[in-house]
């Protein structure tokens, strides 16, 4: 049986974030607290939203890291508590929204945070009681805006997932004017990010047409504008058929996702640098050749011709390779080829693996994979 839950308010155009204001009003924050970075706020997009609100001394939150972690959203949390405020807006890409969705359990749930994350049994803990959210994307890739789910960094080194239809942000305005100066690199990941979304949501098992053929014209929308976008930041459509993909590929993926996110979430964690600061959306660019030709032959891909219905929407010839088509993407992107130049090697494979194995998007990947599987795709990728 397919559960099928589409349940918020989004505004999608180039007129998206006036509607702040009566947003706050319709959900009843009258005292938020902004959760952001500091790259934001640098870019004038924090005092864009402020401008918007009208409401005098707002308090900010900007220093969310480039990987949400448990230490910031206990430190967001306290402030919430401490400013006495009843609502957030996230500014920002998929990091400041999931922090958010992290100090709206945080600052409202008793406990520690690990308590509440979805391997530990922990999603129906969480109640209604988490603090209402509005989420402002700036980047074009995690459609966090419109999912009920959340990645951080906990205490102890993992990077767990937290899902619950209490995190739904109340709104999403989805205004890809806040995009126009994002730069290249980042447009180029974030844009990949969004890509793998549509297409491992579209070979999950799971019946759920709805979500399919949202997530394949998301695929298409991509596919054709995320090179534009790249090359020029400017294009006005392209920014605007981006951002409508990434929104796309999050309200898809509660049909489930697969391989390459049960890779990427633990590549996250890698300290590299003395850092766990690997972006997500280029790591799952570069596995996802690799996972591509794992799932190929899956019984569900086959039977519903999913590969051919994708060549279909990225204008491939018939029988094109998928996974060199979205190597080669990469490549013209300007992405990082593989994972040894990102500075990850062998050595951290067995822990990588067993956070792959214990993911929440493990479960849902058209063709089970095993540790071993798991350790050629890595090998696949370096």
């Amino acid at each position: 049986m397919a559960f099928i839950f589409y349940l918020t308010h989004i505004h999608l155009g180039y007129d998206a974030l006036a509607q702040l204001p009566a947003e706050c009003a319709r959900i009843g924050i009258a005292r938020p607290l902004i959760v952001t970075d500091k790259g934001v706020v640098a870019a004038g997009l924090v005092q864009r939203a402020l401008d918007v609100l009208k409401l005098g001394d707002v308090p900010v939150f900007d220093d969310t890291p480039s990987n949400p972690t448990e230490a910031m959203v206990l430190a967001a949390a306290a402030r919430y508590r401490e400013e006495g405020c009843d609502g957030l807006i996230a500014v920002g890409g998929g990091s400041s929204i999931d922090l958010a969705k992290g100090v709206a359990i945080a600052a409202t749930h008793p406990g520690t945070l690990t308590e509440y994350a979805t391997i530990e049994g922990g999603s129906g803990k969480i109640t209604d009681a988490a603090a209402p959210l509005i989420a402002v994307p700036t980047t074009a890739g995690t459609g966090s805006e419109v999912a009920r789910g959340a990645i951080v960094i906990l205490n102890d080194g993992r990077k767990l997932g937290f899902h619950s239809w209490h995190l739904l942000p109340k709104s999403a305005l989805c205004d890809p004017g806040l995009t126009l100066g994002l730069p290249a690199p980042l447009t180029a990941a974030t844009g990949m990010d969004a890509i793998a979304h549509c297409i491992e949501t579209f070979l999950a098992p799971a019946f759920n047409p709805p979500a399919d053929g949202i997530a394949l014209d998301g695929l298409e929308r991509a596919w054709a504008n995320l090179e534009r976008a790249t090359r020029d930041g400017s294009d006005r459509d392209a920014r605007l058929n981006m951002m409508s993909a990434s929104m796309q590929g999050a309200m898809a993926f509660q049909k489930g996702l697969g391989c390459v996110h049960s890779l990427s979430h633990p590549l996250g964690g890698v300290p590299v640098n003395g850092r766990t600061s690997l972006h997500h959306g280029t790591l799952n660019a570069v596995v996802l050749p690799a996972v591509l030709r794992f799932n190929e032959n899956a019984e569900t891909v086959v039977a519903n011709n999913r590969y051919a219905r994708m060549r279909r929407v990225m204008n491939l010839p018939d029988g094109a390779d998928l996974a060199q088509a979205l190597f080669d993407m990469t490549a013209r992107l300007g992405l990082p080829a593989g994972l040894r130049q990102m500075g990850v090697d062998e050595q951290v494979f067995d822990k990588v693996i067993a956070g792959a194995l214990a993911d929440h998007c493990h479960k849902t990947n058209p063709r089970e994979a095993s540790a071993e599987d798991y350790r050629r795709m890595l090998t696949e990728s370096l």
